[in-house]
């Protein structure tokens, strides 16, 4: 299920030259990953046709606007991506909690996309996937397989969905809406913490050899799309608020875990600024942090395993989070009165509660992560906590409406308000943190043993080379090369003439 490391040379030319003729006939041209990464280097020709575009249309050209810097419409590009510094009045810490937003993503309103486009691109341009004959699966708690089907439809293949039926009814409504077909989206057992049955359901789609799995969670694109975009969307972020802020220092990068590809960001702000990593999954379903199992709602953190993608031995802390605090919270920064509260009762700025829209749950769990650490870091306001939000509040309205009707029958007044701020966000401390030792990333890693060696087939040595940092930086030798075979492909296909 895509678990190859590198997959940089052309495995079949006659794959690869009818995905030419696909692409030429129906003028798709595929962005590099630098574009992605820079969007000043789209051609301009590009930028002029994509003004005419709807950002939520299965159009080619939105593939060019799979990346950090659109503007709030999505139609146009910013300076900087779209972020929010949130104030002590918000989080009760001293330390500047910086999140930038992956709501500002074409067609899906999450960074997922990101990763979507490169696992499949990366196929594309080498010839291990053929749009004309196969189907891409793509496994998911949500967002990935959303992006996934966006980018298959562009591509002119058919996308499947795998995802587990308690996730939001948003993202089911998405879906009926993009599938070819309605059986291309399979509903699988549980919720957010049941990847397990999302595998055996996989497996059995494999037998077909018209099935192509992208696991996100093997997929070493999605780990280096995020060391190389969202790395460098952060990075830019930074710089601009160090040039407010003379001193400023990264003190750490947060992400919930899911597949472990946004954690790949990490990996590049800890290079250049010595950021620590954190990694962040639900206290409901403890797997980094106690070995544990159980289920949860954080929707987009998938779990009871270690992803192949996931630089356990870089990482420097886990943080665990309640679903109770992200339904919770979730609910209250969505609702007009619990945003009226927080900016009459604690001072919190007008355009920093406008920002709250571009916050899912997954959002908020990584929010109150960041205030655990600058709690358990001890971290003052020249400690700034780089964070993403994944994706915004419009996937999780029934996710509300369940949270009110359970927690909050007689309705969110300005009482139940108070209580749940001053339970979940201004009570919070550093608990269920831990600071990784040599013997804890051990632990950790070894876990992933059961899932990648015994059940899904990975070599050892393919596993074990996984410990090493120069087996992660080796990787981003692919890049160029997945870059080369993109204007080669282009090429081809006569798709950017002109531009």
């Amino acid at each position: 299920m895509g678990t190859s490391a590198l997959e940089t040379t052309l495995a079949d030319s006659r794959a690869y030259e009818r995905a030419v003729g696909r692409f030429r006939e129906a003028r798709i041209a595929l962005p590099t990953f630098e574009q992605l990464a820079d969007p000043s280097r789209i051609p301009d020709a590009v930028l002029r046709a994509l003004e005419g575009v709807d950002p939520d249309a299965p159009h080619a050209l939105n593939l060019f606007r799979v990346h950090w810097w659109n503007d709030a419409s999505r139609r146009g590009r910013v300076p900087l991506p779209g972020h929010v510094v949130l104030p002590k009045s918000l989080t009760g810490v001293d330390a500047p909690i910086v999140v930038i937003f992956g709501d500002r993503f074409p067609m899906i309103g999450a960074h997922k996309v990101l990763a979507a486009y490169a696992c499949l691109a990366a196929r594309v341009v080498t010839g291990r996937f053929d749009p004309t004959t196969q189907r891409a699966v793509w496994p998911s708690t949500g967002n990935y397989c959303r992006g996934g089907v966006a980018i298959s439809r562009i591509m002119g293949c058919r996308g499947v969905a795998v995802l587990p039926e308690l996730m939001s009814e948003e993202r089911f409504r998405w879906l009926e809406r993009w599938v070819s077909e309605p059986g291309d989206v399979i509903r699988t057992p549980g919720c957010e913490s049941n990847v397990r049955e999302i595998y055996e359901e996989c497996m059995r789609l494999e037998r077909d050899p018209a099935n192509v799995i992208l696991n996100q969670f093997s997929e070493y694109p999605n780990h280096l799309a995020h060391w190389l975009a969202t790395g460098r969307a952060l990075e830019a972020v930074f710089e601009s608020l160090q040039e407010r802020t003379p001193g400023l220092r990264a003190a750490a990068f947060v992400s919930a875990s899911g597949s472990a590809g946004t954690l790949g960001a990490g990996d590049r702000i800890k290079e250049r600024w010595g950021a620590r990593i954190v990694a962040v999954e639900a206290l409901e379903c403890p797997t980094l942090l106690e070995n544990g199992f159980g289920d949860h709602n954080i929707q987009g953190i998938g779990d009871k395993h270690v992803p192949l993608i996931h630089n356990v031995m870089n990482t420097d802390l886990v943080v665990a989070i309640s679903d109770q605090a992200t339904d919770s919270l979730g609910l209250v920064f969505s609702r007009p009165e619990g945003r009226a509260f927080l900016a009459r009762r604690h001072g919190v700025p007008a355009e920093v509660l406008e920002s709250l829209s571009s916050f899912g749950l997954s959002s908020v769990c990584n929010v109150l992560a960041s205030i655990k650490v600058a709690h358990k870091l001890g971290l003052g306001p020249q400690d700034a906590i780089l964070t993403v939000a994944t994706d915004g509040d419009a996937m999780y309205t029934t996710e509300h409406d369940k949270t009110l009707a359970k927690r909050f029958p007689q309705g969110l007044d300005e009482r139940a308000i108070e209580r749940e701020l001053a339970h979940w966000l201004y009570a919070t401390r550093a608990d269920h943190v831990l600071e990784l030792a040599e013997s804890d990333r051990r632990r950790i890693f070894n876990l992933g043993y059961y899932t990648w060696v015994e059940q899904l087939g990975v070599s050892i040595p393919d596993f074990v080379a996984r410990r090493e940092q120069s087996f992660w930086t080796g990787l981003r030798d692919a890049i160029p090369v997945w870059d080369e075979r993109i204007r080669e492909f282009n090429a081809r296909t006569g798709a950017l003439a002109g531009s």
